[in-house]
């Protein structure tokens, strides 16, 4: 396998995407021959954030290079201008059941002014490539997009079809997403199963990678409003029943509160690698937030809460995220409201979890209710299929000496579209990063390292090979 990816690591392609990089490079920037840094390059460069998405971009900027490679390409436009999806796939001899992988084209937007590069320019510096997306999720795509390219170039014989999606509306639930996808063209997307975004690598401060993380579920993520009333007066008149006041005790009885600890198998064993792969003190309190101690649970969960991604792994959680009230400043108003986000584990049920939160205000003047009907939670997908195998055999090829573990993952994707029809889906950020990159997603100076991008594709071509190549 080693012997065939070097192979074929200097294509045609190479050179190509390499010269147009440097006639583009923007602001001093160093230029790159690497393949998949190039491909994320000219992602970045088109802006598909949403609202409005213009993710049919991003379709006509893939379509030529599958179809060049001998991929059935489809752009899938939806009601929305310049809205599309785009579905690939390139043909296997039918004998197993396709494989999917797939990535957003949206991605969310900027405060310009605290960016130090152009966040649409794709800046590469320093051995890294910037951008909205680089991480969430354009250097996926451009993993994904290279690692399939590359079965084609390199005549790998295949046992299933591949398919290669880039879908439209992932960032902010919006209504031509993938389940919008999967409802009327579900065909061109059904698969035995699917590689999408999720899971983590993480470096340690030294530049080893501590873990690699395969996400088997999301969070179910919903809101939730809290509407307090009171008499709508005059401003200079004051009276008890303040709707703004009574929204401001409910939500400090919310930020008082804290949620407990639950696990699923997987978190619990991803707790259990963080055990293994870290120092002390660390070491022990991961091991002792799942052990039998309840006291030692406790102290655990207070010096792992202070980092936020973990304090999410464990428990359910609310934040409020949109506040309204009043529309004139001489007039107290006779409503407020408050909108939460709330990311459930798998398994706990909205109405549940409403009721806790009900119980906590404990005040029956504050309406507490669903903005909208939760998803129907989805199964976990199984550790046992050939492809989260393939993909874990090939993680610890890539990454020797860093442990491989199952992972919930702490928010929410496109993956329910297959998820909720029965197709197991298996989440990877295929690049390997730092606490300061994962801080810059969704942020600012968003960025991801060219070497990182390099080993990444290597880990999912063979991958891919592993899991649809024939033997």
């Amino acid at each position: 396998m080693k012997r065939l990816f070097e192979k074929f690591s200097a294509g045609p392609w190479l050179f190509v995407a390499a010269a147009g990089l440097a006639a583009l490079n923007p602001l001093g920037a160093q230029s790159t021959t690497d393949p998949t840094a190039a491909l994320l390059v000219e992602l970045i460069r088109v802006n598909t954030s949403n609202p409005p998405g213009n993710e049919g971009a991003i379709a006509e900027l893939l379509a030529p290079r599958f179809r060049a490679a001998g991929f059935e390409v489809d752009i899938i436009p939806t009601p929305a201008p310049g809205k599309a999806h785009f579905v690939a796939r390139l043909r296997g001899n039918g004998s197993k059941r396709p494989v999917l992988i797939a990535a957003h084209s949206d991605v969310v937007g900027v405060e310009r002014e605290k960016w130090t590069v152009d966040p649409f320019a794709g800046v590469v510096k320093d051995g890294y490539v910037f951008g909205r997306g680089a991480i969430d999720v354009k250097g996926g795509m451009a993993v994904f997009a290279r690692a399939a390219l590359m079965l084609a170039e390199r005549k790998v014989p295949l046992a299933r079809d591949v398919i290669f999606v880039a879908e439209a509306d992932e960032e902010g639930a919006l209504p031509y997403s993938a389940d919008w996808l999967a409802e009327r063209y579900w065909p061109k997307i059904d698969a035995e199963f699917a590689l999408n975004e999720g899971g983590w690598i993480i470096k340690r401060p030294d530049g080893s990678v501590q873990y690699v993380s395969i996400s088997t579920a999301d969070k179910n993520t919903f809101p939730i409003t809290l509407t307090t009333r009171g008499t709508s007066t005059h401003a200079s008149m004051p009276r008890p029943d303040n709707a703004i006041y009574g929204l401001a005790r409910a939500l400090k009885k919310l930020s008082d509160y804290e949620t407990p600890l639950l696990f699923t198998p997987d978190t619990r064993k991803f707790f259990q690698t963080l055990a293994k792969t870290s120092q002390p003190p660390m070491s022990e309190y991961f091991r002792d937030l799942t052990g039998a101690d309840p006291e030692k649970a406790r102290r655990a969960d207070r010096e792992i809460s202070k980092d936020p991604l973990l304090h999410a792994l464990m428990r359910n959680t609310v934040a409020p995220v949109i506040v309204n009230a009043g529309f004139r400043g001489n007039v107290i108003p006779g409503s407020a409201e408050a909108t939460l986000n709330a990311r459930l584990i798998p398994g706990v049920e909205p109405a549940d979890f409403v009721r806790e939160l009900q119980g906590v205000i404990n005040d029956p003047s504050v309406e507490v209710r669903f903005n909208s009907t939760p998803l129907k939670p989805t199964p976990i997908s199984p550790d046992t299929t050939a492809l989260f195998r393939a993909l874990e055999k090939q993680a610890r090829v890539q990454y020797p000496g860093a442990e491989v573990t199952s992972y919930l993952f702490q928010a929410g994707t496109d993956a329910y579209a297959w998820r909720s029809r029965g197709v197991p889906v298996y989440g990877i950020y295929p690049y390997a990063i730092d606490a300061e990159d994962l801080t810059r997603m969704h942020g600012n100076d968003e960025r991801v390292s060219i070497e990182s991008l390099r080993q990444g594709t290597e880990m999912i071509f063979r991958t891919l090979v592993d899991v649809a190549g024939r033997r």
